[in-house]
């Protein structure tokens, strides 16, 4: 019905066809090339569904057909769009059309895409109603794709009872029942369903152990992935994600060369996975090996140069993150981020403002992310109001709301710089502070010894959180300063009354451990 090899073109392209049809009147003769060219559109670009639809809008009468229709829905279900699905499904049924299979794979589709909105599991269940009137139920895909739904965020029951009525060797529908399980933490129940499937495909093996991979239990993932009777790239790459999530860098690494042993080519899933956890675990060696092993003269993707960049930078290599930036082709948001991000880390703050500004000269929307690593370097090198600027650029220009940590980097920044009346101000002018931001303002306050804006700091910490011994230690810290030893005894009964001691500290090189614990 949808063809998937739709040709992907660009928005001046597509802009070029569009002109062509309409001064050549084929749009009022006939409708194959607009079909075309709306495939195109669907598949080209990201926010091609805005264009799609003005382009489905200005279709002359008798108007789109259930082609088109289709094609759209398809568009929106694959776009995360539900509400826009049904809106062109009542639309659809006010032209009079019927529906057909793929009108209903795709509203169940659009449904899933909807997990979390209350209206889009009513909306499956009235899908689910219309499938049954109009004697939909029979066909496999449709079936399959209602199991899914349900499976994904309808009932349970219902895609089991569902799954009694299909075929035995449907395994589609079996694997869609599994994996409704096991993402509801339903594991053993997965398992069972899993073992009863008795002509299980590479997918459902798969499905169940990327169940397992996903909530850490690595080793029966590692069992179920042994004894698996054939294995493909995804195989390899869930068993190599699971153990890169958990950190277990060395496991992933022995993986990976099993992999490699029996004959098999990393893609950029995998690479990305294992640059990901070299980046988690500093280990430099391990991040450069597999970047000279599998990527140093071939095209890198923009996937795995953002992965390397942040490898780099988090590892503190940042002259190589910088040379891998600078000869990546295409960047999006995320490379940005990384660089920016890596260089405020290592102690180039001024030099990742730099890249900030240089981001957006090159027209490359920033993310909440890419402020929040902006605002970090800021704090750290004192750049007060570049800060400022940068944080009414976020809310104004790119409408962007602050969450608590873009909150604690301005708190922060500010507290550096002993501005703490201004850095209270923006503590009160947030919904719910955090203890953390509170905590921030308390440190600053025992360094540049204001007892009184302290005391304010602390009483709302204790309304938070009264069981954390480090805010009575700022507090006592802020007393002593100010030689009031009667108030540091006073806290001190307070913490013992609460049954609370100061965690001690310790610094820790290879095995050895020292105790450095003071007060």
């Amino acid at each position: 019905m949808i063809r998937k090899g739709s040709a992907r073109l660009s928005p001046r392209a597509l802009n070029q066809i569009h002109g062509n049809l309409v001064v050549s009147g084929i749009t009022s003769r006939g409708l194959q090339p607009v079909r075309d060219l709306l495939l195109s559109c669907i598949a080209s670009f990201r926010g091609g569904m805005d264009y799609a639809r003005r382009l489905f809008d200005g279709i002359p009468p008798p108007g789109p057909d259930l082609f088109m229709h289709n094609a759209m829905l398809r568009g929106y279900a694959h776009a995360g769009a539900p509400h826009a699905a049904f809106a062109l499904y009542s639309r659809m049924e006010a032209a009079g059309l019927m529906p057909d299979g793929f009108t209903f794979c795709y509203l169940l589709r659009a449904c899933c895409a909807g997990i979390g909105m209350p209206a889009c599991s009513g909306a499956g269940w009235q899908v689910h109603a219309v499938i049954v009137k109009l004697g939909f139920l029979e066909d496999a895909f449709v079936r399959n794709a209602l199991i899914n739904m349900h499976a994904k965020c309808g009932d349970l029951g219902v895609a089991g009872a569902l799954l009694d009525e299909a075929s035995e060797r449907d395994v589609v529908a079996w694997s869609a029942v599994i994996a409704g399980h096991a993402a509801r933490g339903n594991l053993d129940v997965a398992r069972q369903m899993f073992d009863r499937c008795r002509h299980k495909d590479i997918v459902c093996w798969n499905v169940m152990l990327g169940a397992y991979a996903k909530n850490g239990k690595m080793e029966k993932a590692r069992e179920l992935f042994d004894c698996a009777l054939e294995k493909d790239v995804v195989s390899w790459n869930t068993i190599i994600t699971g153990y890169s999530t958990q950190g277990m860098l060395e496991q992933a690494l022995e993986v990976f060369d099993e992999m490699r042993s029996v004959g098999w080519m990393p893609d950029d899933a995998t690479v990305v996975s294992l640059l990901s956890c070299c980046a988690n675990a500093g280990s430099l060696d391990a991040g450069r090996m597999i970047h000279s092993l599998h990527l140093e003269g071939r095209r890198i993707s923009i996937l795995t140069g953002n992965a390397l960049v942040s490898m780099y930078a988090k590892c503190g290599d940042v002259s190589t993150a910088m040379e891998v930036f600078s000869r990546m082709k295409e960047k999006d948001v995320w490379t940005w981020n990384s660089i920016i991000g890596g260089l405020a880390l290592h102690g180039q703050a001024e030099k990742s403002v730099q890249f900030f500004s240089k981001m957006l000269e090159e027209k490359i929307h920033p993310n909440g992310i890419s402020f929040l690593c902006v605002l970090g370097a800021c704090s750290h090198a004192g750049l007060v109001e570049d800060g400022q600027r940068y944080f009414s650029l976020m809310k104004e220009r790119y409408r962007i709301e602050p969450n608590a940590k873009h909150y604690c980097c301005m708190v922060d920044m500010l507290c550096r710089a002993g501005l703490l009346l201004e850095a209270s101000a923006i503590v009160s002018s947030m919904r719910q502070p955090s203890a953390v931001v509170w905590r921030t303002l308390l440190g600053a306050c025992r360094t540049h010894g204001d007892l009184a804006l302290g005391k304010i700091a602390q009483e709302r910490l204790l309304s938070i959180k009264g069981d954390a011994s480090g805010d009575y230690v700022l507090l006592s810290g802020i007393y002593s300063s100010y030689g009031e030893w009667s108030k540091v005894e006073t806290v001190r009964r307070s913490m013992d009354k609460r049954g609370l001691r100061k965690v001690v500290g310790y610094a820790q090189i290879g095995h050895e451990t020292a105790d450095i614990s003071t007060w």
